[in-house]
């Protein structure tokens, strides 16, 4: 199904680190120098906020994890030396009470406007999980997070909140004058049965990871129809990197620098931690490789070998800016509405991509409307 509005681009931001190879988001996971030998300091990572804003980006996303800046604190930094670009502030659910990020998020909208959303992040590493101290088990992380998200959309759309559930309970919740003008939209990713839940009954966008546009669809259609059994319709969003250049031979050959890079004992150990992993989206994603580089094309265009060391969003799209455009735009037509990408690393490829792919991509929607 497709829609007439034009996608929408954010850009991701690397609070970890930054480098030309893909490396782990978390530091139970470890990093390969590498993957980092851009520090995630603000000078650095304000180059890629405003390199992102000029590239015309809608908003970036701060992931949150052991091995990330923490985003509460990084982007009110970033919103201060940017002017328009806005931020996908993501959070654990849980670590925090519902009251206090609704509080938060009301804080950066009064300073800083219409340029806040929040990416609701359930956790699916348990060993991660373990170290931050939450010891739920994985379903009723997802009822936390669903009683979470209920309590912080009624705040902040300026309503007062009585909740008496299995794992939030707050009494006379409500924010002093809350800035209602700006709307703060709720992003939520899962792909398991339970977050498919979730995201029906609460998010504005359901953010999913690259796969198959085949099995792609067959997700959409099960949260669509079970949003418009409880009278909602939410949005979908698709986070994806991107390694693309002039043709698709230069392209493909930086796939292959970057596979030529990995290291077989960080593949090996990062195989064997997502195996220990209760998350469905990381099963989906290993389950495309295997963990082995033989066959890591999966669709066409779509390569898989991010994610031999990477945990979470493992594919990229990779070939020429025609052919990355024309695969968003098959996307879009599944009913991706808004799309996270990345590249490596991440300050000269939001320049590539705002300039070579996005005029591409838009100028694919015009033709189809």
């Amino acid at each position: 199904m497709s829609s007439p509005a034009a996608p929408v681009l954010h850009w991701f931001l690397p609070t970890g680190g930054d480098g030309r190879d893909p490396g782990g988001v978390t530091a139970v996971q470890g990093r390969t120098a590498t993957a980092t030998r851009r520090g995630a300091d603000l000078g650095y990572l304000a180059q890629v906020a405003r390199a992102a804003e000029q590239s015309g980006f809608s908003k970036l996303l701060t992931p949150v994890g052991l091995g990330c800046v923490d985003p509460w604190v990084l982007t009110p930094a970033l919103a201060a030396v940017t002017e328009r670009i806005g931020f996908l502030v993501a959070f654990r659910a849980g670590l925090a009470r519902p009251t206090l990020v609704a509080q938060q998020a009301d804080t950066f909208r009064r300073l800083f406007g219409d340029r806040i959303a929040l990416n609701v992040v359930t956790g699916g590493d348990p060993a991660e999980q373990r170290a931050y101290g939450d010891h739920l088990p994985k379903s009723e992380r997802y009822v936390r997070t669903g009683e979470l998200m209920q309590v912080v959309a009624e705040l902040l759309d300026g309503k007062p909140v009585d909740l008496d559930g299995r794992h939030v309970r707050v009494e006379g919740a409500r924010l002093d004058k809350p800035a209602t003008a700006a709307h703060v939209p709720l992003y939520f990713g899962g792909a398991s049965a339970d977050a498919e839940d979730v995201a029906a009954r609460h998010a504005e966008v359901q953010l999913l990871w690259g796969e198959p546009p085949a099995a792609l669809a067959e997700r959409i259609t099960r949260v669509r129809d079970k949003a418009a059994r409880l009278g909602r319709t939410p949005r979908f969003g698709l986070r994806l990197h991107v390694i693309t250049r002039d043709t698709a031979a230069e392209a493909w050959a930086e796939a292959d620098r970057i596979l030529a890079g990995l290291d077989p004992d960080a593949v090996r150990a990062s195989q064997e931690r997502f195996a220990r992993m209760d998350s469905t989206g990381q099963a989906r994603m290993t389950a495309l490789h295997g963990g082995s580089a033989d066959h890591l094309t999966v669709a066409p265009n779509l390569w898989a070998g991010i994610g031999l060391v990477r945990e979470g969003a493992g594919t990229a799209l990779v070939g020429s800016h025609d052919e990355v455009a024309a695969r968003l735009h098959e996307y879009r037509q599944l009913g991706i509405d808004e799309f996270v990408l990345s590249g490596y690393p991440h300050l000269e490829e939001a320049y590539r991509i705002g300039e070579e792919v996005a005029p591409r991509l838009r100028a694919l929607t015009e033709a189809a409307a």
